[in-house]
């Protein structure tokens, strides 16, 4: 049986990217690799195992395109009011908090976050099968 491990993206600077998903997830390196042409920094917490891979190829100045084939990360969190609170004073320009139901019962509550490289992450309450 397969496991899902780590999920990876590519940012244009390093420094800014860590500043990003440390302060709003928490997440600290779990592992730096640095290569001839590339630098591979592997991010976790203590809440699940599964990893967030950032690649930073050397020498890249223009930003990544995202294409029509990219959808979205997502996290799950305890309290969405108080990460939404806490997201839009740190200056994260979080989107509207959403709640999302199905046949008349709650389905999720959510919002988005955009990282300094354009990638779209979802929050969402813990919830359901959002755990």
């Amino acid at each position: 049986m397969a496991k899902m491990i780590h999920s990876m993206v590519r940012v244009l600077d390093e420094a800014r990217s860590l500043d990003f998903y440390q302060l709003a997830f928490g997440f600290r390196i779990i592992e730096r690799l640095d290569f001839e042409t590339f630098t591979l920094i592997y991010l976790g917490s203590d809440e699940t195992p599964f990893e967030l891979e950032l690649t930073v190829n050397k020498g890249r100045t223009e930003p990544y395109q995202m294409g029509d084939g990219y959808g979205h990360l997502a996290v799950s969190v305890d309290d969405i009011e108080a990460e939404h609170a806490r997201f839009t004073e740190a200056g994260l320009a979080p989107g509207k908090l959403v709640t999302f139901e199905r046949d008349g019962a709650l389905f999720a509550r959510f919002f988005f976050v955009t990282d300094p490289d354009g990638y779209k992450i979802e929050v969402l309450q813990r919830h359901g099968r959002f755990l």
